[in-house]
């Protein structure tokens, strides 16, 4: 198992239901208007709601570079949890099968709105950590993926927390 930090998470609390915040997290096409690297979504398959087993490809750009991901839902609780697994990368077209991470997001009521948690778990396990530092160096100009995403989850959170509540 590797050394390195694997997951990162953190909190934030919404003024909104469980509910509204759902509708907005299980739409990874509605991402793009609070990740900082996220550039948008779109369905693989046809049905208008995502459901466990489900899959969507996501753009993304981090500076100049961009990729795309194709990602499958795992869990997909209305209200309670919504989590999908990064399998695909590429540069246009998701070719490349390799686990790449999860991203969990868990609501929970509280009192003043919902708690929002975002998780990310790192899958490059098989990575020796040697390479995976200077992988992850190279992609995030001198940080760990676990620092980097550290930063974008919070960045994350408080846009979308912006995002709901200002439409409320």
């Amino acid at each position: 198992m590797p050394s390195r930090l694997m997951t990162v998470s953190d909190s934030v609390v919404i003024d909104a239901t469980p509910d509204v915040i759902y509708a907005r997290i299980s739409d990874p096409r509605q991402t793009n208007g609070w990740s900082p690297e996220n550039t948008g979504a779109k369905y693989d398959d046809t049905d208008a709601q995502l459901r466990v087993g489900s899959t969507f490809t996501g753009t993304n750009k981090r500076g100049h570079f961009r990729w795309v991901t194709r990602c499958r839902v795992t869990e997909a609780r209305a209200g309670e949890r919504f989590t999908f697994r990064v399998e695909q990368y590429g540069l246009r077209t998701p070719r490349l099968k390799v686990p790449i991470a999860v991203w969990d997001y868990q609501l929970a009521p509280v009192r003043g709105g919902t708690e929002v948690t975002e998780t990310w778990t790192d899958l490059r396990t098989s990575w020796p950590d040697a390479a995976a530092r200077a992988f992850d160096w190279v992609a995030t100009s001198g940080k760990t993926f676990a620092q980097f995403n550290a930063r974008n989850i919070a960045t994350t959170l408080r846009n979308l927390k912006r995002t709901v509540e200002s439409a409320a």
